[in-house]
């Protein structure tokens, strides 16, 4: 396919996924071409994947491809063949809880298939490639709001694991052949068309239903709840931000721009701690209804409270998330109506 010379092609990995969908629509509406790439993997309703590529398949400039990143060659030939100028990499098997039950999957699609890519990056290097980390990395650490400069060595479940494994790994061929890295560690988001393993889809599905909602640590918990569009805004213009390797090896304080290669790692939050138990009261007030709490203890690998300093994407992008936990729910709710006709 030809394409006009000031056309970026932009390469997305998991381009059916809730987060992946919403960066495909932002980069065709900047009149990007856009490849994506999603297994279509049944880990939730695989409907919800098929709507939403379908919808990005109504812009011309959309192509996709259904198919599994660790597929020995599929990336190469893909890189080959597009070239593409950015590669933005949000596939992986998501979730903490699920990593407990079915780790090799994780194993799989994030190890093996995000090495693929890096290798196909080697071979045929775009102008940046960036990829998504999480904010489950930071594990342990108790001190927050999270820093990206903070050391994330102890992790609480499999997922966590095999991401701060492709932050690592990424490091490594940044330094190696010169590849300018972006990751990002996203915090909990959340917004239309989300996952329905997420806190918000399960809770508002069952609040209209009128069942009762499991409610983790007995609701002790805070997040750093980010709406989608909010972290897809903050992606785009990091595209456009590519870490540069520095030359003395001496790095701005409070970057986390590796001193040794064009790598750096950017947290993508609201920068706000909301209690579950206020979230909670933003869905009954979105729908109406009064929720029933199933009061549980805290679930294995998970951790009571995530909480992103933002500053560095400020810093870089003079910009900061800013929607509200009430507004964002808001959106969801009235989406989900919609949608399943409820």
């Amino acid at each position: 396919m030809t394409t006009p010379s000031t056309q970026r092609t932009a390469l997305v990995t998991g381009s059916a996924g809730f987060i992946g969908y919403f960066t495909c629509k932002r980069l065709l509406a900047d009149g990007f071409r856009v490849i994506g790439l999603d297994a279509m993997t049944d880990y939730y309703d695989v409907a919800l994947k098929e709507r939403r590529q379908s919808m990005l398949l109504q812009n011309p400039n959309f192509r996709a491809l259904n198919d599994r990143l660790e597929t020995p060659g599929l990336l190469m030939g893909l890189m080959a063949d597009e070239r593409p100028d950015i590669v933005i990499h949000l596939a992986a098997q998501a979730g903490v809880r699920y990593s407990i039950a079915n780790p090799r999957s994780y194993l799989d699609s994030n190890i093996t298939g995000t090495f693929e890519l890096l290798e196909a990056a080697r071979a045929y290097p775009p102008q940046h490639l960036l990829l998504a980390s999480t904010s489950s990395v930071f594990g342990a650490n108790t001190e927050m709001p999270y820093r990206e400069t903070d050391k994330a060595d102890h992790q609480m479940s499999f997922y966590a694991a095999t991401k701060k494994a492709t932050e690592a790994m990424a490091h490594s061929y940044a330094h190696l052949f010169n590849l300018p890295v972006t990751m990002f560690r996203f915090f909990t988001v959340y917004g239309p068309w989300g996952r329905p393993d997420m806190a918000l889809f399960k809770f508002t599905k069952a609040i209209l239903n009128g069942e009762p909602i499991d409610v983790y640590n007995y609701g002790d918990m805070k997040r750093d709840f980010t709406y989608v569009e909010d972290l897809v805004e903050g992606i785009r213009l990091l595209i456009d931000t590519p870490p540069v390797r520095p030359d003395n090896g001496e790095v701005p304080e409070g970057d986390s721009l590796s001193p040794m290669a064009p790598w750096r790692v950017v947290n993508i939050g609201n920068s706000d701690a909301v209690q579950l138990t206020d979230f909670i009261a933003a869905i009954e007030a979105a729908t109406g209804r009064a929720a029933t709490r199933n009061l549980m203890p805290m679930q294995a690998g998970d951790v009571p409270a995530t909480w992103a300093d933002a500053s560095l994407l400020k810093r870089l992008t003079d910009y900061a998330p800013k929607t509200r936990v009430p507004e964002g729910v808001k959106a969801f709710v009235a989406w989900y109506r919609d949608y399943y006709g409820v």
